[in-house]
Order: structure tokens, then sequence, then C-alpha cells
């Protein structure tokens, strides 16, 4: 099969990311619970991994960088951990059902109220239209690293010049972590959620939040933490505070090894995946029936429709004939198609990864010659 399809999760893990599964694998302990020798070991490993995403990502140090089960729980942590009765937040209509959803149950269940910032007629986000929503009790704005439908980045650093400092800056990295230079100190981001299994070459169950001095979140799960177990509430420090249960260790072993490579490569990855979204997209555009919604991008994605199939059936019709891995359908982004127009049939969306070259490309563009 030619796996198109990484923005839904990496398709290709290096063998490093390999090589440290199979070894948490083989010799398993509970890192930070116990006192012996290997429980140790892990529980360096783990404040390793926090250590070095700080410092990819332009962190505030290791004790804020709490490890979840995925981007989703993440999001959820930062939004239903911050928001109370008779706050304000605002989003994008780019970003993910895990802000959406949060946010709407918040506003049905917990008396808060958020506005949405569209999109202008050539798909970007312009800081002066979110600045616009901003209310007396704004607390804070939800904006993407990048969209997970085309690929376009918005620009972080104008959207935070053009808040309040009073407003928290959240982050949805799961599209763009790996494939950008996300910086949350330089930028001003106060909370950023992270898919290890993306752009990060980790595997499933690999994700974390990042988190300023400026931002301190409730926790939404209790339980163990291996601290201060004398006490029936969680510990007041963190990152033991919003870390309840048994840690992934395989997931978070993954996730150290994937990051070190996009630490090593990323600006290779980044010139590759423009330069294969490139070509794909000037081919498109000479193909009749098709229509592209994307532009060149650093995430390796492109959107694009046919005038007269359905996306989800292009995509059954690549995979069942072809044996091509796609995505069709809504990527559960509904704004984001709404803003699009595209909502009735959605989009086949093809999403590329840093290790590939032309030939995957060429093989789809020949595909969709013959449909």
């Amino acid at each position: 099969m030619i796996y198109l399809d990484n923005a839904a999760t990496g398709g290709f893990k290096p063998a490093a990311v390999q090589s440290a599964v199979l070894a948490a694998m083989r010799l398993a302990a509970n890192p930070g619970r116990s006192g012996h020798r290997l429980s140790i070991a892990l529980a360096e490993r783990v404040l390793a991994c926090r250590n070095l995403l700080s410092e990819v990502f332009d962190g505030y140090g290791y004790e804020r960088v709490v490890f979840t089960r995925s981007c989703t729980e993440a999001l959820n942590l930062m939004l239903l951990g911050t928001l109370k009765a008779g706050d304000h937040a605002i989003c994008t209509c780019l970003e993910h059902n895990s802000v959406l959803r949060p946010l709407e149950y918040l506003k049905k269940r917990a008396g808060i109220d958020y506005d949405v910032a569209p999109i202008d007629g050539e798909g970007n986000l312009r800081p002066e239209t979110i600045a616009a929503l901003v209310r007396e009790n704004t607390r804070v704005c939800c904006v993407t690293t990048a969209s997970n439908v085309t690929g376009y980045a918005p620009d972080l650093v104008a959207i935070r010049k053009a808040l309040p400092s009073r407003v928290l800056l959240f982050s949805d990295g799961a599209q763009g972590a790996g494939h950008l230079p996300i910086q949350m100190k330089k930028t001003g981001i106060d909370a950023l959620a992270l898919a290890g299994h993306k752009g990060l070459h980790a595997i499933q169950g690999a994700a974390a939040l990042l988190f300023s001095d400026r931002f301190d979140p409730d926790p939404i799960l209790f339980g163990g933490t291996g601290s201060e177990s004398f006490s029936l509430d969680m510990p007041s420090f963190y990152p033991d505070r919003l870390e309840a249960g048994t840690l992934s260790y395989p997931a978070i072993a993954s996730l150290f090894e994937g990051v070190l490579t996009v630490k090593a490569q990323r600006r290779e990855g980044e010139s590759n995946l423009i330069r294969l979204t490139s070509a794909l997209l000037g081919e498109l555009s000479g193909m009749p029936h098709f229509r592209a919604y994307s532009q060149p991008n650093a995430c390796g994605i492109v959107a694009f429709a046919h005038d007269m199939v359905p996306s989800e059936e292009l995509a059954t019709i690549l995979s069942e004939r072809f044996d091509i891995a796609v995505r069709g359908g809504l990527h559960c982004a509904p704004l984001a198609h709404r803003a699009l127009g595209t909502s009735e049939s959605g989009l086949v969306r093809v999403s590329l990864s840093p290790f590939q070259s032309m030939r995957e490309v060429n093989a789809l563009l020949s595909a969709l010659g013959k449909i």
C-alpha cells in the first residue's frame, strides 16, 4: 500500500522509535511508582523526555510538560481545566472537534460562551478579525498551529500581538508539531497540545500538554500519582497534579526518540514536504474535474475535490483499485468545511510524510488520471 494518510497517524516510524518501544516492552516497570533501580531508571527517561519537549518547543521547564494519552485529552485538559462559568473564549473556524466539542460542552453545561473567528476570502485568519471578538470576560483564544484540512498555518505571532496580554493563547499542535518551528515563549503561546503519533513520529498513545507559568489548569482526572499519597487531594505541584494513573512508558520512550529525529531532521523534512505538495498541486491544477483547496505547505497536506465524485467515494476507489490510502470526508473539522463550502461532499485529504518522495506522488497522480 502507498500510505498517504499521515495527518491521521504517521505511517512510518524511525528505527530508533521502533527499538525504543520493543525495549520498553521487553523489560517493563512503572516509572515513578517504586524505589527499585529499574523504576528509577525509567523515571529518569521520562524526565529526559519532558526536558527534550520543553527544549524543542521553547517551553517553560520540565514540570510544565504533562503526558496524556492523546492530543484530544490534552486539549480537554487545557479547556475544561481552565474555563469557568461566565468566561468567554475565542476559537477559529479551522479548529478540530477536539477544541469545538469541549467548548460546546462547556457552553451548555458550565455557562461559558465562545465566538468563532472566520477566515477571509483567501482562506486566511486575520489577527484583527480575531481581536475584534475579544470581550471584557475573554479568558482564552484557541488557534491551531495548522489546519488538519488544508495544511494552512496561521500567523500565531501576529495573532498573539493583536490580543490583549491578559488573554491566554492556546494552540492545537496536532498537525503543526514536527513540521513547523513552534516556539512557545517567542510566540507567546500559553498552552500547546501535542499529538506524538503524527509529525513527531511516536506511536499512538503518546501525547503531551506544555503550558506557561501564566496558566494553572485544574485536574480533570483524579487518582494515584506516586507522590503525596497520604493526601486525598491531588498534589499541588506539576506535573503530578495533572498526571493521575500510570504513564505509558513505551509511548513516552517512542516520543523521546521521535522528537530527537525531528530535532535533527525537521528542516530537511520541511523542504521535502513543500517540494512534494508544490509538485502535487501543480499537476492537479492541470487535471480536469479536480479543484485543490491547499497551498504548498510544510505539513504535507493537499486537500482537493472532484466535481462529480464525492470525496469518500473517491477515497474508497483509491484504496480498493489502486491500494493508495488517503482520507475523504469532513476530517472532524466541520466549521472548516463550512467555511470552504465543502460541507456536502467533503474533501479528499492527501497527507505526505517527510520520509516520502515523488514516487508516491506520481503513483497518486497516475491513479487520479485514470479515474
